[in-house]
């Protein structure tokens, strides 16, 4: 479960395919997390220099578009280094890839929900107390 904060912390899911951003979103607002949805990673930065409150970027690797995940998430790390990133992909060279930009390894698809949830509770516990990576 999320922490016990007034409001629950935020997840940014950033997933092209429509039904599996609809699928983990809405496993994770069960989980009791506020989740805000990107389909591509224009929409992630919109949202990420929004005024809104992120606390945890969850993004797939391969999107179209000109930037992929990696792009993301070398922009979060430019631009929100305290942020939190979570990078899956369902391609194993991928993910093998992502490893230098996410906080922990990724993760692959298909998801094992209990354990992204866990994988989000532990980054979020980490981002709370200060800790560097995981």
């Amino acid at each position: 479960m999320p922490t016990a904060s007034h409001q629950p912390q935020t997840i940014l899911v950033v997933e092209d395919d429509v039904l599996i951003r609809i699928d983990i979103a809405g496993y994770l607002r069960g989980c009791g997390w506020h989740v805000i949805e990107a389909g591509n990673a224009a929409e992630a930065v919109a949202a990420l220099e929004s005024d809104q409150i992120i606390d945890l970027v969850f993004s797939d690797i391969q999107m179209p578009g000109a930037m992929d995940g990696f792009g993301l998430a070398a922009w979060v790390r430019e631009h929100r280094p305290g942020l939190r990133i979570i990078l899956t992909s369902g391609v194993v060279q991928r993910t093998e890839a992502a490893t230098s930009l996410c906080d922990e390894g990724p993760i692959g698809k298909p998801y094992d929900h209990d354990r992204l949830a866990e994988r989000i509770r532990h980054h979020l516990e980490a981002a709370a107390t200060g800790s560097a990576g995981a």
